[in-house]
């Protein structure tokens, strides 16, 4: 298994929901972070948390759909960690709508933040990775990439191109010592998934849980450097 302490990581989306489960459970193996949202008061208290392990800990508010905030957010990040080792690109929006129905601005939207968002963070942390020849990216999908359904046409899309954008980086950089998982959950009691309506608070015993994500990730981290986990679909044993 793979030594994960010391290591340095960055997690979008990292302040609430599978971004925080990843961000602790990073934490209480000895790797500093760096989260990201736009929301300042969630990540300050995320990384007070995150603080009590031990670990160095850091946030950064910006809208991983805008480049120029991406750019400056992302230098800042790696100039105060020195380096960095991972990459969770974890944030992402939803709505629900028919396709007629979700505005046009809206549909825009989550494609630019779920797909063009984790194209600008990728790219911009991506060269420290090569320039290491070394490194993780895990990148959050879900099973709408996978099957479509009625109501979530923009969801859909969106999360059907990050599994494209995903694996085709994978087959570019593997060459460079740089493991690409692409990750595709089904429901998990997230708060984007209680806002929507799609899980209940509080039921643990039948939906997936943020935790069992952030296992996931760190299962995919600790195996030998010779084998990558190129993707993997998270299911609840309750159907």
């Amino acid at each position: 298994m793979s030594h994960l302490k010391n290591k340095k990581a960055i997690i979008t989306g990292g302040g609430r929901g599978l971004g925080k489960a990843t961000a602790l459970a990073f934490a209480k193996e000895g790797i500093d972070i760096a989260i990201t949202g736009r929301n300042e008061k969630i990540l300050k208290e995320t990384v007070s948390e995150l603080e009590a392990f031990g670990v160095k800990a850091m946030y950064s508010v910006f809208d991983v759909g805008n480049y120029d905030e991406v750019k400056n957010s992302i230098k800042s990040i790696l100039d105060t960690l020195g380096s960095v080792d991972i990459l969770v690109n974890n944030a992402g929006i939803a709505a629900v709508g028919s396709f007629n129905d979700m505005e046009v601005n809206q549909w825009s939207q989550i494609i630019q933040t779920n797909v063009m968002g984790m194209y600008y963070v990728t790219k911009e942390v991506l060269p420290y990775l090569l320039n290491k020849n070394a490194g993780d990216i895990i990148n959050v999908s879900s099973t709408a990439g996978l099957n479509g359904n009625a109501n979530i046409s923009a969801y859909s899309a969106s999360k059907f191109a990050v599994i494209g954008m995903s694996e085709s980086l994978m087959k570019e950089v593997r060459k460079n010592n740089i493991r690409v998982c692409t990750l595709t959950p089904s429901t998990i009691e997230s708060d984007m998934a209680i806002e929507l309506g799609i899980a209940n608070k509080g039921s643990q015993d039948s939906v997936l849980q943020p935790e069992d994500f952030a296992e996931l990730i760190l299962a995919g981290l600790k195996l030998p450097r010779r084998a990558m986990l190129k993707s993997a679909a998270l299911w609840s044993t309750n159907p």
